[in-house]
């Protein structure tokens, strides 16, 4: 986000008074003209800010800005760099075009408004207004075989996260939180590595907090929820990044300090799945059988009857 914009937003949001356009423009260096113009673009990106004759601006919306995030923070490696941006095609792209930089371990980059967001299998991720887009560089010491447990990771860390707003939160293999059966948040994991290293690993997720005013996008092939629809009341964007990327942090931690056991051990407990019969589609056709177990390399091991069936990828379908 453009500095002089995240400082006024900052300000506003801290303060329980209306701020004059004086005081802003002084802090910032600015003639009042300028600061007029930086409101007006903040007002075109959504803030609610309002201006009191005689008084000044006061906001009226939630303030989402890199500070304010910060400030909630009491992580040592996640969020040890908060980067807000406006606009960008995608918030992975922009996390490892950083990590090619030499950025370090812990950036988190969320974006408002997200136009070229990724799926799995080459898909649409849709950011709608009031969402969180979100990627988390780490730089772990893994070959590359075991990052796929990191995804594993993130969606344990998002359930924890997300069932302080909610209850009934699941997971459905590979790469979505579940509310009631409908998709919450989604994650995707991309990783530069060579032989043997891995260089960086970009955490990508999105996280449905608002239902759009239009309804959801007629080309989603499966039903989709929002959290304050789930949770029947309002929920802060702050609130909710903060707990994310505590919870990150917690299983990141415990994952390089006891290895993947907790972690499997809680996703297979979080898993909408776990002991059920289901089909997975494998870009062939269908497989059905009962989800037994998830292995190490986050492969779902199915029981067809005849035999125990690896699924490395596919689309799972509750029956």
């Amino acid at each position: 986000m453009n500095q002089a914009r995240d400082f006024i937003l900052t300000r506003l949001g801290l303060s329980k008074r209306p701020v004059s356009g004086d005081d802003l423009a002084t802090d910032l260096g600015l003639s009042r003209t300028a600061v007029w113009k930086h409101i007006e673009t903040l007002r075109k990106n959504g803030a609610d800010i309002q201006a009191q004759p005689g008084q000044g601006y006061i906001l009226k919306s939630e303030a989402f800005t890199a500070d304010m995030l910060s400030a909630r923070l009491s992580t040592h490696c996640i969020g040890s760099t908060v980067q807000i941006v406006e606009q960008t095609g995608s918030t992975n792209r922009d996390a490892m075009q950083h990590a090619e930089q030499g950025a370090e371990e812990g950036l988190v980059l969320f974006a408002n408004r997200q136009t070229e967001g990724k799926g799995r299998l080459g898909r649409v991720w849709h950011t709608m207004p009031a969402s969180l887009a979100c990627s988390v560089l780490l730089r772990p010491a893994l070959p590359p075989e075991r990052v796929p447990q990191l995804s594993l990771l993130t969606a344990v860390a998002l359930h924890d996260a997300l069932s302080k707003f909610v209850s009934d939160i699941l997971i459905k293999w590979p790469n979505d939180l579940l509310h009631r059966g409908a998709k919450l948040a989604g994650i995707l994991t991309e990783m530069r590595a060579e032989p043997g290293s891995v260089h960086a690993v970009v955490l990508g997720f999105g996280i449905n907090l608002k239902a759009p005013v239009d309804g959801w996008p007629e080309n989603i092939t499966q039903a989709a929820t929002d959290l304050e629809s789930a949770a029947c009341r309002k929920v802060s964007r702050l609130e909710v990044a903060a707990a994310v990327i505590h919870a990150l942090e917690h299983w990141y931690q415990l994952y390089l300090e006891q290895g993947f056991a907790p972690v499997h051990r809680a996703w297979w407990h979080a898993h909408a799945a776990s002991g059920q019969k289901v089909r997975v589609h494998d870009g062939r056709g269908y497989i059905e059988g009962i989800a037994t177990a998830l292995d190490d390399d986050g492969a779902l091991l199915l029981d067809t009857g005849k035999q125990t069936r690896r699924i490395i990828a596919g689309d799972l379908e509750l029956l």
